[in-house]
């Protein structure tokens, strides 16, 4: 991305160009994490309001990394909110449904940037306003599917392994350290580069749909 955008030079459009970039990656990113807290919120556990996380403060969410690799790659995740499972009536199934509350979140304003493209764009004719809500939808898609992929400490683990009986869960739970590993060698190797932009293309079309632009 950096490379692109710069290998003709620092010019106006290309500095713009990557401004709104990185507006769109703090807004996906603190989006998608104040939705966790807020959901967090809503089933009992006030952690995350204690901690601040209720905020779309950007500097409250971000992880560095995990910024940067969203804004060259498309896909990455920001600092865990922290949730106090104690404080849930049900321990999996409200957990399973904190941690789907981010994704949904970042679908949702993928769903918004859609209606930007297919609405607003052609009566602005403004190739910044353009980018800026494509820029929403991919994004906002990138992190929200990456974040379902069932590897620790991805939101998808928890979501999926909830599935599974309460002692199996609990003890592959144990070892979510260690899927950061892994994580990083399946980015490293391009293993999930295929399964990212297979459901990023079908989502794509299942928001056009909806948003009124018929099938692709």
């Amino acid at each position: 991305m950096i490379k692109d955008l710069f290998g003709t030079g620092f010019t106006l459009e290309n500095i713009i160009i990557l401004l709104i970039r990185v507006f769109v990656v703090l807004l996906a990113i603190s989006v998608h994490e104040m939705a966790h807290g807020f959901a967090a919120f809503k089933l009992g556990d006030r952690t995350a309001k204690y901690d601040g996380r209720l905020s779309l403060n950007p500097i409250r969410h971000i992880d560095p990394f995990g910024a940067l690799c969203m804004l060259l790659f498309g896909f990455g995740w920001a600092k865990p909110v922290m949730v106090n499972p104690n404080y849930f009536k049900n321990h999996k199934r409200d957990m399973a449904l904190t941690s789907l509350a981010g994704p949904v979140s970042n679908f949702i304003l993928a769903y918004i940037g859609m209606l930007g493209l297919l609405y607003l764009c052609p009566m602005t004719n403004n190739i910044y306003v353009w980018l800026f809500f494509d820029m929403l939808v991919s994004l906002n898609i990138g992190l929200g599917i990456f974040n379902l992929i069932p590897i620790p400490p991805l939101d998808g683990s928890k979501i999926f392994l909830s599935l599974l009986p309460r002692k199996i869960y609990y003890e592959i739970m144990r070892y979510e350290q260690f899927g950061f590993i892994v994580l990083i060698a399946a980015l490293y190797l391009d293993v999930l580069d295929p399964i990212l932009l297979f459901f990023s293309d079908k989502i794509i079309n299942v928001l056009f749909y909806a948003a009124g632009g018929g099938l692709l």
